[in-house]
């Protein structure tokens, strides 16, 4: 019950400790995670600190936390658990998720927070057994949180390879002019596909298909209406997906200025790191005909038919056009940027209507699950978000959140 919980200072809980320095030029290559103030990083070969631990940002990005499971390394940007104190770890961790950082921050023109503020801040401490069923009951929305990412991370790349295979590699052609069935595919699908090649300014692409210049086959920063003030959906760059094409914290705001955007357009950062860092999303979150609005340095892909409106997410996530845009930049270091007229010497295999139809039919219930399953996991991250300070606090007891859930899951 929550009278057995006593107030304690957070430094009574947990002991949190600075990470350690380890430059670039002296990591080694491992599978030890090494943890920064926004998460796993990189990777390294010597372990800093036993598992499990919990992490959070001492500079830079504050007010995350990081459950880590296994040996790593905190960075000297993070402070680390370094005692429990016998309490819980995934508890502690969602305590720490209730924290006021910027209470402690020293409000420089870098975010930094102090340790020792920390340890002072008052908290309700439950007895080991109620931190264990709390946190397992914040666990299991965290766990299938979690497995839907997982399962999203296979869903996409699914389509990815598949992308590859039938129109960068051309495996099914490849495998008729062999002599072969091409590898999974059905009697009707590889019936699509020809046997041979014709030279085209691509180079050999599969006979009867069109060799075409991007902008021919995806209209590039297409015109979307918008009127200055109307009240719309915003996507802000720092909210483009690095992985994966779902974007999170799409929120309501004025038009000024900006690009605009409908479902079935693929956004690409055009700018320097967002790039580089693979900044790109697919819109399906909108409302039927509605428009979006987001950054300028937003690149609008919307294919052409026969093209899938999909196939413009699946290409901008390609090496190919990436590494065709990033070679491209203009601009000072530091500022540079993508010109869309460097797409006109992007050359594209566009296949038939036939096949183009087929990859839909077999990639579109892939990118339905994938967005299902996006919008399960932000539903479940609001009630843990709204349950959580409840729960710790006492307000809420765990057999009415084991109800609430029972009820959801």
């Amino acid at each position: 019950m929550a009278s057995e919980w006593a107030e304690v200072p957070l430094g009574e809980v947990i002991t949190l400790q600075r990470g350690f320095d380890l430059p670039s030029q002296n990591r080694k290559p491992g599978k030890v995670p090494i943890v920064s103030s926004s998460g796993v990083s990189d990777y390294h070969s010597e372990v800093g600190v036993k598992g499990p631990g919990v992490v959070t940002g001492r500079y830079g990005t504050i007010g995350q936390v990081f459950l880590i499971t296994e040996d790593y390394w905190p960075l000297n940007t993070t402070l680390w658990v370094k005692d429990f104190h016998g309490n819980d770890p995934l508890f502690a961790s969602y305590l720490l998720r209730t924290i006021d950082f910027r209470s402690c921050s020293d409000k420089s023109s870098v975010p930094g927070v102090n340790r020792n503020d920390l340890h002072r801040i008052p908290v309700l401490l439950p007895p080991l057994a109620a931190q264990r069923a709390i946190a397992a009951v914040l666990g299991t929305l965290d766990d299938k949180i979690e497995l839907n990412r997982r399962m999203n991370a296979t869903l996409e790349a699914m389509a990815r390879a598949l992308f590859q295979s039938w129109f960068v590699d051309f495996d099914p052609v490849r495998a008729k002019l062999d002599g072969q069935s091409p590898a999974a595919l059905d009697v009707a699908t590889a019936a699509l596909f020809p046997d041979a090649f014709q030279d085209s300014s691509l180079g050999p692409i599969p006979h009867g298909w069109q060799a075409q210049r991007l902008p021919d086959a995806i209209e590039v920063n297409p015109r979307r209406t918008l009127k200055v003030g109307t009240v719309a959906p915003y996507l802000d760059m720092k909210n483009l997906p690095t992985q994966g094409h779902s974007a999170e914290d799409v929120v309501d705001r004025k038009f000024g200025s900006g690009t605009k955007f409908q479902n079935g357009d693929t956004l690409m950062a055009r700018i320097t790191p967002c790039l580089e860092n693979g900044k790109t999303g697919y819109v399906d979150f909108l409302e039927n005909k509605q428009v979006g609005w987001g950054s300028t340095e937003y690149i609008v892909l919307a294919p052409k038919p026969p093209l899938p409106l999909h196939f413009g997410y699946l290409l901008a996530r390609s090496d190919s056009l990436r590494s065709h845009a990033i070679h491209n930049m203009t601009g000072t270091s530091g500022r540079q940027r993508v010109p869309s007229e460097c797409f006109n010497s992007f050359w594209l295999a566009v296949p038939t209507p036939e096949i183009a139809h087929r990859f839909e039919e077999i990639t579109a219930p892939l990118m339905a699950k994938i967005k299902a399953n996006s919008s399960e996991s932000r539903i479940l991250a609001t009630l843990r978000d709204t349950l959580l300070p409840k729960l710790l606090s006492g307000e809420l007891s765990i057999a009415d959140m084991t109800r609430q859930m029972e009820s959801i899951l």
